[in-house]
């Protein structure tokens, strides 16, 4: 039941949402499929290692969300950064193997990730020549770099520029990518199922990565602070903080939940709860006095303008 403030008039879910979403899978392990369910059940035919350039948090996220899901044995995944404490960060949650360079991870694996900083990405894949070649599938996740200049620097090896987020490491991802000039709609279905087994996955058009990045990159941040700011809210109206803050985080789920499940635009969700008069109305009425959305969609232009100029 809604609360007393609701209408009740909420629309029925789509038949389809399940499986345009993985919101209803079986599972084998937090927010994963599994390994009988979903696209990202099974090692991927082909592919018995899985490389990163770089072992930072990006990148353990979503080795652990790939070996979680099933798609590939964590003794399949083989990952390289120059941190000590990264290689065994990675190592220790993915149960992965770490290596010393960067050429042992291109000699281990021919779908190789690239998760470095931006400013790297071009010196790291030049370093890799005589290494890295045409029989490579590159996979960048560096925010902002096009993929004119990451193909430049690959030694031939066809390349997909991605723009993941880090619910990767719960299943929940919403991810985007790009396919290169040379690369085959076989490199982009190959991708496509990787990041589909720990979340969504969507292709575009690449001059829309940039507004990904601002949007589904940084927007898990943007969700944390809502659920920190509505916990505060609810500490302060007198709940324990544990209470609060799980209410907090379950009721932004329910509510992202209710949108991709129903396919009903937020707002009229949104009016569906709230009732003439009622407390739901008011207190949407302080979040517009406050600038809500003006904030959201400033934060979000804002994280797509800097991911321009990282380029």
């Amino acid at each position: 039941m809604l609360p007393p403030c609701g209408t009740g008039q909420i629309p029925a879910a789509r038949s389809d949402a399940t499986h345009n979403f993985g919101l209803h899978r079986r599972r084998a392990g937090p927010g994963f499929p599994s390994r009988g369910a979903g696209v990202g059940s099974g090692r991927k035919a082909g592919m018995e290692t899985l490389g990163f350039l770089g072992a930072g948090k990006m990148a353990t996220a979503m080795a652990r969300g790939f070996v979680a899901s099933g798609t590939i044995a964590a003794t399949g995944v083989v990952a390289s950064d120059p941190v000590l404490a990264a290689r065994d960060a990675f190592a220790r949650e993915t149960g992965g193997r770490v290596v010393g360079t960067n050429a042992e991870v291109a000699a281990a694996a021919r779908v190789v990730f690239v998760a470095v900083k931006p400013d790297q990405l071009v010196d790291v894949l030049g370093g890799l020549a005589g290494s890295l070649g045409p029989g490579h599938l590159v996979v960048s996740i560096a925010a902002g770099v096009p993929l004119s200049r990451i193909e430049a620097a690959s030694h031939g090896a066809r390349c997909i520029r991605v723009m993941p987020n880090t619910p990767a490491l719960v299943g929940s991802s919403a991810s985007a990518f790009a396919v290169g000039g040379t690369a085959t709609r076989e490199d982009a279905a190959l991708v496509q199922s990787l990041l589909s087994a720990v979340g969504i996955a969507m292709e575009v058009k690449e001059k829309l990565l940039d507004a990904v990045t601002g949007l589904s990159g940084s927007g898990p941040a943007y969700g944390f602070m809502m659920i920190e700011a509505l916990a505060d809210g609810g500490v302060a109206a007198g709940l324990p903080r544990d209470v609060a803050q799980r209410l907090a985080a379950q009721t932004l789920l329910g509510a992202a939940r209710m949108v991709l499940e129903t396919g009903q635009h937020p707002g009229a969700l949104k009016d569906a709860v709230c009732s003439p008069g009622g407390t739901t109305i008011e207190a949407v009425h302080e979040l517009e006095k406050s600038g809500l959305r003006a904030a959201l969609i400033g934060a979000v232009r804002a994280a797509s303008d800097k991911a321009r100029r990282l380029a």
